[in-house]
């Protein structure tokens, strides 16, 4: 854990009780404590192990965004 007050597996699952269908990649050093699956379980869409380089950071970021909303989304005009 190097947030301050918590996690990101915590904060990830803080946002998906707010908002379900909010985007989220997860850049992680702790192999340890979660894995690409534990991430896809947990409603996480993209998971990275750091050291990230950039390609990757910009492939994960364009496959999040090309999925776009879910069609129960509901995003303010």
């Amino acid at each position: 854990q190097t947030m301050p007050t918590m996690s990101g597996e915590a904060l990830s699952r803080a946002l998906l009780g707010i908002r379900a269908d909010i985007p989220i990649l997860l850049c992680t050093g702790f192999s340890h404590t979660m894995t690409q699956e534990k991430a896809k379980q947990l409603g996480i869409q993209a998971f990275l192990m750091k050291p990230v380089n950039g390609l990757s950071l910009a492939l994960a970021l364009r496959d999040i965004l090309d999925e776009g909303p879910t069609p129960d989304s509901t995003f303010p005009a």
